[in-house]
């Protein structure tokens, strides 16, 4: 297995994407924390994947909660080897001017103030093992971002460009850091992104716009994921991986 004897911390794990890595990191044989905000969700996906996995309810915009998300994986396992700052939100497809205050500091604390508070917890003990591999889930906004989501677009390509520059201030410490960037894909937060209701014609408008013509879906990241983690991938580090069927061509 890819992952055996690799212990691994996931954020918003408890759907959407973040579930469907820790599912294939499971299956690889790493061993997991699953944290999500939502502690019934965390608890039905730590339970299902079994004696592999536990849960713990936390809230990454919280320095003290992301603090207790290393603990539980080094007071359950002993240390940690992956972490994969999973945990996003966006603001409703609108007009850049009708975006609240409230919902512009909430999606720049979850999306990017997360990886900052979860990288001071989590470097230390990244080096105890000998280094680790950081992934960060960002998104094709980063790289093409389009009118209705302006404020989310930027705190994704905050996401990328912070993947950049701790890949090459965590080298010396042989803690890689990578990016995801998942296209729209078929998670809670579709309509969300859409603006719209989830109905087959609005999604032919966004699909149409995919040249691979689907969605991506939550296995697509988690295999993405899985090469990352690997220790196949030791000598990727800084990459932003685009994972969008072709939309970014």
């Amino acid at each position: 297995m890819r992952l055996a004897g690799k212990i691994a911390v996931i954020t918003g794990a408890g759907s959407g994407f973040g579930r469907g890595i820790a599912e294939a990191f499971a299956e690889e044989g790493a061993k997991l924390v699953i944290a999500d905000i939502d502690e019934k969700r965390a608890a039905d996906v730590a339970k299902a994947i079994g004696s592999r996995a536990v849960a713990t309810t936390a809230d990454v915009t919280k320095k003290a909660d992301v603090e207790a998300i290393v603990r539980s994986a080094v007071s359950t396992y002993g240390g940690l080897d992956i972490v994969v700052n999973n945990a996003g939100i966006t603001h409703k497809n609108q007009s850049l001017m009708t975006v609240s205050e409230e919902d512009f500091d909430r999606v720049y604390a979850v999306n990017v103030k997360s990886i900052y508070l979860m990288t001071l917890a989590a470097v230390p003990e990244l080096e105890k093992r000998g280094g680790g591999s950081i992934i960060n889930t960002a998104s094709t906004a980063g790289v093409r971002p389009r009118p209705g989501l302006t404020w989310y677009n930027g705190s994704k390509g905050a996401v990328i460009a912070l993947t950049k520059s701790m890949a090459a201030e965590l080298a010396p410490r042989n803690i890689r850091v990578n990016a995801i960037n998942p296209v729209i894909g078929e998670t809670g937060l579709l309509e969300e992104f859409m603006g719209v209701p989830d109905t087959a014609e609005n999604r032919a408008r966004f699909i149409a716009g995919i040249p691979l013509g689907r969605m991506s879906k939550p296995t697509d990241i988690a295999n993405a994921a899985v090469f990352l983690a690997d220790p196949a991938s030791s000598f990727i580090t800084g990459v932003a991986l685009e994972v969008d069927g072709g939309r970014c061509i």
